[in-house]
């Protein structure tokens, strides 16, 4: 059975390069009926916090990237990590180092001075000399010291590391906790990880997480290296690129679904397909499909696709979704005389790109804006005033729909000598405080005739005459 895992350090929120991966790692085990295993890797003692492992289990929760198995700890795995070292140890494929961190300081100034790449030489590796007293030696692994290591990517292609180039890695620090490759090492070994997929940016590592395998005499697991993100400009993923935190997105107001759709689409594809659910990317996602080239994280079509997701979003869980930040906007959206939300949202939601701006298009409905000086100026003039004053009457007794509020509009105007928009756009700036809005016959059926009055009459003091 297949086996991938998600391993991220809790040293940060899950970004989006860490979401990618995972994303990824989910995907391969689901279209192949495998197990996905989430493991936070928190040996990092001084920069690993409570606050960014959950962080990482919410970002995962929203995206809906569920796992079968963890979250396991390594922190609470230590005795595991012992005791393979002390088998390595004993089987001669480990030794102990007690250098000082002065002593590999000045080993590795030594070496630059000579125009030497930086490398521990390998002085305790076969050394009979009598540890000195007091000092807690770290384990290094015997890395071969000739041949090669060479493994297939099932994205990059075979990669031929010398064994020359490696040097012994420390495998336990003097406190006893383990280095990064050599936990995920026990850890993939123990879990029965059969493909491991992560960032290119451990390819180096793979070769040392190979040796110490062979040591073990393990079976090795499949490697396939996802090439990095960049941004717009070439550049590394960053902040500035917008690379915040994935949880940052759902409260900039997008849609998890549509997060996921572009996260896939970073790097992969299936044929020119856009716009898929995640049921078709289990369906057809490969690692064979992933580029060899880095992606390019592009904030406009991730705009974009959310906006194609809202338009076709429910609009119950849409009214849901809206709701805290119109809370945040001064909104009452639970008032007994407040328009109904769905169909707020509704009207709005294929004028808007995220949550965040459907809510703030949709304010007008829930309290009065006033309009801006300029917008008064613009619309609020004598020739308008006696039609807006005709309208204000037939409004009063009208029925309430959308088409017979369109008629009588139309009627005032015609009654008064001007064209529709003379009428049509004064009586926008008074009940919404803007210029632009759906169709207004729309607005006013759902902001009600009470409310629409109201606002009307809070604005005749600005029309001249």
């Amino acid at each position: 059975m297949i086996r991938t895992r998600f391993a991220p350090s809790p040293t940060g929120y899950l970004h989006i390069g860490g979401a990618r991966t995972a994303l990824f790692s989910w995907a391969y085990a689901r279209k192949h009926g495998g197990k996905f295993i989430l493991r936070i890797e928190n040996t990092d003692l001084e920069r690993s916090t409570a606050q960014s492992t959950q962080a990482i289990l919410d970002g995962m929760a929203w995206l809906g990237l569920d796992y079968d198995e963890g979250p396991f700890y390594q922190m609470q795995r230590l005795a595991r990590y012992h005791e393979v070292a002390e088998q390595l140890l004993r089987t001669g494929h480990a030794y102990y180092c007690y250098c000082s961190r002065e002593e590999l300081d000045a080993m590795r100034e030594q070496q630059r001075a000579a125009g030497l790449k930086p490398r521990y030489d390998g002085r305790w590796r076969d050394s009979r000399e009598t540890p000195p007293a007091g000092v807690k030696p770290v384990v290094r692994l015997k890395n071969p010291l000739d041949g090669e290591v060479t493994f297939k990517d099932l994205i990059k292609g075979e990669i031929t590391v010398a064994n020359s180039e490696l040097d012994d890695l420390v495998l336990l620090r003097g406190d006893g906790v383990p280095t990064y490759n050599f936990g995920v090492v026990i850890d993939d070994l123990d879990m029965n990880i059969t493909h491991v997929i992560r960032g290119d940016d451990h390819v180096n590592n793979t070769p040392r997480q190979i040796n110490i395998l062979k040591a073990l005499g393990a079976p090795l697991p499949q490697y396939a290296h996802v090439p990095m993100i960049l941004g717009a400009d070439g550049e590394r993923l960053s902040k500035r690129h917008g690379a915040v935190s994935v949880m940052q997105y759902r409260e900039d107001g997008y849609l998890p679904e549509a997060l996921v759709n572009y996260l896939a689409r970073l790097g992969w594809s299936h044929g020119d397909e856009e716009i898929f659910s995640r049921e078709q990317l289990v369906e057809w996602f490969d690692l064979s499909s992933i580029n060899r080239s880095p992606a390019k994280f592009n904030p406009e079509k991730l705009q974009w696709l959310n906006q194609q997701y809202l338009k076709t979003a429910d609009n119950e869980r849409l009214a849901e979704l809206v709701k805290p930040f119109l809370s945040v906007n001064d909104c009452d959206v639970t008032g007994g005389d407040v328009p109904d939300l769905r169909k707020v949202v509704n009207l709005l939601k294929e004028r808007v790109n995220t949550v965040a701006e459907l809510a703030d298009a949709a304010v007008y409905f829930f309290r009065p804006l006033e309009p801006a000086e300029e917008l008064r100026a613009q619309y609020f003039v004598a020739e308008a005033k006696a039609p807006i004053l005709d309208l204000r009457t037939k409004l009063a007794k009208v029925e309430w729909e959308g088409h017979a509020i369109n008629d009588i509009i139309k009627a005032s105007a015609t009654a008064h000598g001007v064209k529709m928009p003379k009428v049509a756009m004064p009586l926008r700036v008074m009940v919404t405080g803007e210029a632009q809005t759906p169709a207004i016959n729309v607005v006013l059926e759902l902001l009600g005739r009470e409310e629409t009055l109201r606002r009307m009459d809070s604005q005749l003091e600005y029309f001249p005459g």
